[in-house]
Formats: structure tokens, C-alpha cells, sequence
């Protein structure tokens, strides 16, 4: 009889916390679309991800606005609050949800006038701190165990990400692999159906457009090889990437610092912005730049090679001044980068794949590393880009090679 109540008072809350947090995801894009539309006049889409039609004084005057503004409101938040993770949460630390619906609102501001850090931290938190606040006023009716409150909170958290990017199946590997870490029928059932139902909550605003368009969805026998290479780079440059974020994490700025730091390093993303619009914002411009790379030039290899180092760089120092957000796109942006660099150098071998199938994979197994989610990174790709289950064995292969070489790596340190 026990076992019923729970099974049905589980069913209400995945409805419910599904219905809510795909509305929170649905704001959180509008948001994000007015924000780009009045600091950068445009309106983000899988052809336009960054304004490259604006002038560079535009783009400079906005990104500089957007890290002075957030940094006032992330330093005057934290003078008696500090953002709580969603791990952190999930154990039992309370996530305040007024003051964490302004963290999250901020990082999508922060991110829509063009700062550099990635948006999917925001709808997560959001749909955790949501769920949190949710199971505790209705358990006195509904009567859930603390281990199914863990589990709201985490598929909550994944469902958020879901309603952004219209990813259910990541929303739900998300949940299982990187926050609940248990997986049985159940899990799998809550976790999927709160995905699913907002992922077709978020879509009222985003469609399903492939987040990033790629030519050839079919990936041949031989980009298996190339995956097992990318695998291997993925896993070295990836785990390094990982390494720096938990350094720039333990020395992030969160006293007055702030307000000096992050406006600095505002400005330092506002001069490159200026002639290099693709740094700005998610990594989505320059994962789509080196997508689209079907040529190879000096200057083509240049523009990617600067947007790399930049990205890569200014994103750690983002987050050491201060500021919050994910580095799931971010990561994608500098996989996908590498990805081209090396499928340049297979292609002289055997000419039979394309540098987007290079890219693609290159994302995938680098942010298999850096996010230390092998299946999350599959799947994410695999839905982001719309691909066909040809996909499937190159991206299986190769995040197998990058987490083990990951894995080894940390184990040798």
C-alpha cells in the first residue's frame, strides 16, 4: 500500500515539477531573446548565433554593460548569500529559491549582452531550486522519501537543460550520470517523462531547429578511426580544460573584488568582441564557425586557432572574476575547434569524412572529459545536432577513448 502512495504521489510531482520547470525554461529563452534583441539587436538562430552584422562599437559598448551590471548584482547578492550548487542541493543544503532565481536571471543577462561563459548553468539551478522548494511544501501531503526528493531535485535540474535546448534524452542522462548516480526503472521513468514534458514546454519557444546545423549527418566506417583519435585529444585537452575551471572555481572573486575583476575582464571580452564577434556569449558562434569550415586556409585556420585560445582563455577568466555560468558549450566550442585542426591532418590520409563530422565528434569527446559524462556528451551532440544513428558507433567509440584516457590521466595526478 506503502509502495502505491509513493508510486502516485511520484507520478503528481514529476507532472508538476515537469509543467513548472519547463515554464522556467520557457522564460529563461524568452529572456535571453529580449536581452540579445535590446543590447545586440538581433534575434540568435541556428544560421545568426552572434551578430556579425552589428558594428564592433555595438558589441563592445554591450558586453562591457552586461559585466558591470552583473557584477553589481553579484556582488551585492553575495554580501549575505553565496550561489549553492545543485550536488549541493540535492544533499540537502537549501537553495533559496527567490535569491537564486536572481543568480540564475543574471547569468542569462550576463550571457545575452555577449559576455563569455555558457547559459546551461541557469535553467538548471532554476529547476532544482524549484523542485527543492516544491517537494518541501507538498511532502506533508504527498509524503516523498528524502531519496525521492533527491531524485526530483536531480531530474528537475536535467529537465531544465532539456526545455533549453530541446534535449530530453541529455536531460535525462544528465540527471542519472552526473547528479542522481543511480539507475533503475524509476529513476529512468521520472527523469525522462520531466524531460520530455519540458522539452515540449521550452520548444513553444525554440522549435526544434538543430542547435547547430551540420552538413553530413552520416558518419561513415572511417570516422571510427578519427574518433578513436579525437578520443585521445579529447580526453588529454579536456581533462586539462576541467582542471582549469576547478582552479578558476577555488579562486573566483566573490567579495569587492567583483566589482573590479569581472568589468576588466569585461572589457578584455569587449575589445576582442569588437573584431571577433564568435567569443561572444555560449561558444555557439565559434562551434558554428568551425562547423561550417569546409574549406581549408590560412586565415580559416587562424580565426580558429585566435578563437580557441581566446574562448578558452577568457571563459576561466570569467569565471576566476567572478562571474557564473556552464562550460558545457563552451566546451563544445573548443572540441569542436580541435576537431577540425585534427581532421585536417586525417583527411590528408583519407579524404572520406568531412571536417563537420571532425567538428561534431571533436565536441562531443572533448566535453566527454571536461564534464567527466561520456553518455551525456554522446547524446547531447547527438540531439543539439539533429544526427542520424549512423553517429552512434563513431560517438560511442570515441567518448569510451576519451573518458578512459581522462580517467588515467586524473588517476596518474
Amino acid at each position: 500500500m506503502n509502495d502505491k502512495s509513493n508510486n502516485f504521489a511520484m507520478t503528481v510531482a514529476t507532472l508538476v515539477l515537469g509543467t513548472v520547470v519547463g515554464c522556467s525554461s520557457l522564460l529563461l529563452s524568452l529572456l535571453l531573446d529580449y536581452t540579445e534583441e535590446f543590447f545586440l539587436d538581433f534575434k540568435e538562430t541556428n544560421l545568426v548565433p552572434v551578430n556579425v552584422f552589428v558594428s564592433g562599437h555595438h558589441r563592445l559598448i554591450s558586453v562591457l554593460i552586461g559585466g558591470v551590471i552583473s557584477a553589481v548584482i553579484w556582488y551585492v547578492l553575495q554580501r549575505k548569500y553565496h550561489p549553492v550548487s545543485i550536488g549541493k542541493a540535492i544533499t540537502g543544503k537549501t537553495m533559496p529559491l527567490g535569491k537564486t532565481l536572481i543568480h540564475v536571471c543574471t547569468q542569462i543577462f550576463f550571457v545575452g549582452t555577449g559576455n563569455s561563459i555558457g547559459r546551461e548553468l541557469a535553467p538548471r539551478e532554476a529547476g532544482a531550486a524549484i523542485a527543492q522548494k516544491w517537494t518541501r511544501l507538498a511532502n506533508g501531503r504527498l509524503r516523498l522519501s528524502n531519496d525521492d526528493q533527491k531524485l526530483l531535485i536531480a531530474a528537475a535540474a536535467g529537465a531544465g537543460f532539456a526545455g533549453v535546448y530541446i534535449a530530453p534524452l541529455t536531460g535525462a542522462v544528465f540527471c542519472i550520470e552526473l547528479l542522481y548516480k543511480k539507475v533503475n526503472a524509476r529513476v529512468i521513468a521520472v527523469s525522462l517523462t520531466m524531460s520530455v514534458i519540458a522539452t515540449l514546454i521550452g520548444s513553444i519557444v525554440k522549435g526544434y531547429a538543430p542547435y547547430y546545423i551540420v552538413g553530413s549527418r552520416n558518419f561513415g566506417l572511417w570516422t571510427v578511426p578519427l574518433a578513436v583519435i579525437l578520443g585521445i585529444v579529447g580526453g588529454l585537452l579536456g581533462t586539462a580544460f576541467k582542471q582549469g575551471v576547478k582552479l578558476a572555481k577555488e579562486k573566483r572573486a566573490t567579495n569587492k573584488n567583483i566589482l573590479v575583476q569581472l568589468p576588466i575582464l569585461s572589457l578584455i571580452t569587449a575589445g576582442v568582441a569588437s573584431f571577433y564577434p564568435q567569443i561572444m556569449g555560449n561558444g555557439r558562434g565559434l562551434a558554428q564557425l568551425a562547423i561550417n569550415a569546409g574549406t581549408v586556409s590560412q586565415r580559416v585556420l587562424m580565426l580558429l586557432l585566435f578563437g580557441l585560445l581566446a574562448k578558452v582563455a577568457i571563459t576561466l577568466g570569467t569565471i576566476k572574476c567572478g562571474g557564473y555560468g556552464g562550460i558545457l558549450t563552451p566546451s563544445i566550442a573548443a572540441g569542436a575547434v580541435l576537431g577540425v585542426f585534427v581532421g585536417i591532418c586525417y583527411m590528408m590520409v583519407i579524404p572520406a569524412v568531412t571536417l563537420a563530422q571532425a567538428a561534431v565528434l571533436g565536441a562531443a569527446l572533448f566535453l566527454a572529459a571536461s564534464q567527466q559524462a561520456p553518455l551525456m556528451a554522446m547524446f547531447m551532440l547527438f540531439e543539439v545536432c539533429h544526427l542520424n544513428y549512423t553517429a552512434l558507433l563513431p560517438l560511442a567509440v570515441g567518448v569510451a577513448v576519451s573518458i578512459t584516457i581522462s580517467k588515467l590521466l586524473q588517476k596518474a595526478n
